[in-house]
């Protein structure tokens, strides 16, 4: 069966930095399965999946506009350290934060005694990633993936049987 943008995809995959550095991987543990289409990958590795095929293995390149987008400067803020409520924040903090542009991840990259500078940006914004990937399987996916917009069973990181039972049990 070949991959379209609907498909539910089993995959080994490893990222690495242009440099060489391995960002993540899959082998050696579960692989991961994803529902095409609802942007829980990355769209150029997205893209490089349609038109495979069981059993395919291959590399790609993915430009940070079809990753984690390019680095914004604006997304670098100072911020007065009393924001913080008497917290002992440290470098390599990651907070969640009310921005102009919604919530958001913010990471810590540097304080002083009256400031704290957070970084909005995706630490991958701005990086070019090599993928090695191989496709697992590949199936259609059932009604109730496709109304929940996300698939269903092992590697996907989501079980609704093991959900009901502790929505049960509340």
């Amino acid at each position: 069966m070949t991959i379209t943008s609907d498909s539910v995809v089993t995959l080994h995959y490893t990222v690495s930095a242009q440099d060489g550095t391995q960002l993540d991987s899959s082998v050696g543990k579960e692989p991961l399965t994803v529902l095409l289409g609802k942007r829980f990958l990355i769209e150029g590795l997205e893209d490089a999946l349609e038109g495979k095929d069981k059993g395919d293995q291959f590399k790609v390149s993915v430009e940070p506009d079809k990753a984690y987008g390019q680095r914004v400067d604006e997304l670098v803020q100072q911020v007065p350290r009393s924001m913080f409520d008497g917290m002992d924040v440290e470098v390599g903090m990651s907070f969640r934060a009310t921005t102009d542009q919604g919530e958001q991840s913010v990471m810590v990259i540097d304080t002083s005694e009256e400031h704290v500078v957070i970084d909005g940006n995706h630490p991958l914004a701005g990086v070019p990633l090599s993928f090695e990937v191989e496709v697992v399987d590949v199936r259609e996916p059932t009604q109730e993936e496709l109304d929940h917009g996300h698939a269903h069973g092992p590697g996907s990181g989501h079980d609704h049987g093991h959900d009901q039972g502790q929505e049960q049990q509340q």
